[in-house]
C-alpha cells in the first residue's frame, strides 16, 4: 500500500479532525502518500482531493466538525457515480480509502469494496447507533453538550416552576436521550425504540407536583416525537406551564472531548494498520481497550440495542 486516502462523509461529528490526523500520520508514518477528499462520496466524484503532510493536520485535534467538510451524495450510490469515484481515485494513484461517517458512508464504503476498492471505514457519527462498537466517534461529546443544556435548563426551569420538554438528536435511536437523560435526572425519556403513553408521562408529572416537586425535565428523542407537540400536549392535559428547548445542530459542534479524542486517533490509526495487512471491506471498532474489524456488510445488517437495563434504570430513577 503506498498510498492512502481518506473522507468524512454525512453528518459531521466531534472527534472527525482527531481520526483526520490520526490516519494522516500514521500512513506517513508507513511510508505512504495521504489524500484528504473534500465533500465526502461527492467530492471524491469530483476529483476534490489534495495531497496532505503532517503540517496539515497541525493543530486541528482539538476542533470539532471536519477539515475535509462533508456532504450528502445521492450520485454516488448510482453506477455512473461509483465508476466516476473509482477513475479519479486511480488518477491520483490511490490504493486505498478510509471512509469516517455514520450507517451511509460504511454503505458507500461497502458498494467501494465490492467493485475492488480497497476500504475501511470508521465509526463517526453522534447517534452511536452502529453495532460492533462499544461507541462511535462523536457521541460522548454530543451528551455532554445536550448535559450542559439540561443542566442549564434545569436552573430556569426551577427558578420557575416549569415543565421543560428538551427535544434532543436521534431520529431512529434513542442513545443520546437515554444517556444524557439518565445522566441529566429527566422524569420522563422518550425514545423511538420504546413505545411511551403520554398519559402516563402526564399522570407522572402531576404525582410529582402533588409530591411537592416544582419543576420537571422531559427528554425527547427527535425520533420518538416531536419536542414542541408533546410539550403542547403536556400543557393541555395537565395545565401545568411547560416550555420546549430544541438542541438541534448545537450537539453536532464544538470542542471534542478527551474521550472522543481517545477513540478517534485509535480508530484512526486503526484503520490504516487494516489497509496496510491487506484487509478491506471492515470497519473498525473500539472493544474495551482494544480495536476490532468486522466486516461492514455484518455491520450494516446488525441493529445496536439499547441497554435494556438502562431503560429500566431510568423508568425507576425518575420516579
Amino acid at each position: 500500500m503506498r498510498s492512502i486516502a481518506l473522507l468524512t462523509s454525512g453528518g459531521d461529528a466531534p472527534g472527525m479532525n482527531a481520526a483526520i490526523r490520526a490516519v494522516v500520520r500514521r500512513a506517513l508514518a508507513a511510508g505512504c502518500r495521504v489524500f484528504g477528499v473534500h465533500h465526502g462520496y461527492a467530492g471524491l466524484i469530483a476529483g476534490e482531493i489534495e495531497e496532505l503532510d503532517t503540517r496539515a493536520v497541525g493543530d486541528i485535534i482539538h476542533r470539532g466538525g471536519t477539515i475535509l467538510r462533508t456532504a450528502r451524495s445521492e450520485e454516488f450510490f448510482t453506477e455512473a457515480g461509483q465508476e466516476t469515484a473509482i477513475e479519479q481515485m486511480r488518477r491520483h494513484g490511490i490504493e486505498g480509502l478510509v471512509a469516517m461517517g455514520g450507517d451511509g458512508t460504511l454503505r458507500g464504503a461497502l458498494a467501494l469494496h465490492r467493485r475492488g476498492v480497497a476500504v475501511v471505514g470508521v465509526p463517526a457519527t453522534i447517534d452511536n447507533d452502529l453495532a460492533f462498537t462499544d461507541v462511535t466517534i462523536g457521541f460522548d461529546t454530543a451528551v455532554n453538550t445536550a448535559l450542559e443544556a439540561i443542566n442549564r435548563i434545569r436552573d430556569t426551569a426551577t427558578a420557575l416552576g416549569r415543565t421543560f420538554v428538551i427535544e434532543v438528536m436521534g431520529r431512529h435511536s434513542g442513545q443520546i436521550a437515554l444517556v444524557a437523560g439518565l445522566a441529566g435526572g429527566a422524569e420522563s425519556i422518550l425514545i423511538p425504540e420504546v413505545p411511551y403513553d403520554l398519559d402516563e408521562v402526564c399522570a407522572r408529572l402531576l404525582r410529582g407536583r402533588e409530591r411537592g416537586k416544582r419543576h420537571s425535565i422531559i427528554i425527547v428523542a427527535e425520533g420518538a416525537a416531536s419536542g414542541l407537540e408533546i410539550g403542547q400536549e403536556i400543557e393541555k392535559r395537565t395545565g401545568l406551564e411547560t416550555r420546549v428547548t430544541v438542541l438541534g445542530h448545537i450537539q453536532r459542534g464544538g470542542t471534542p472531548s478527551g474521550r472522543d479524542r481517545l477513540v478517534a486517533s485509535i480508530l484512526g490509526a486503526a484503520a490504516v494498520e487494516v489497509l496496510l495487512a491487506g484487509r478491506s471491506g471492515v470497519m473498525v471498532g473500539i472493544r474495551g481497550e482494544e480495536w476490532i474489524a468486522t466486516p461492514i456488510e455484518q455491520v450494516l445488517a446488525t441493529p445496536r440495542p439499547l441497554p435494556e437495563a438502562w431503560i429500566g434504570l431510568a423508568e425507576v430513577l425518575a420516579r
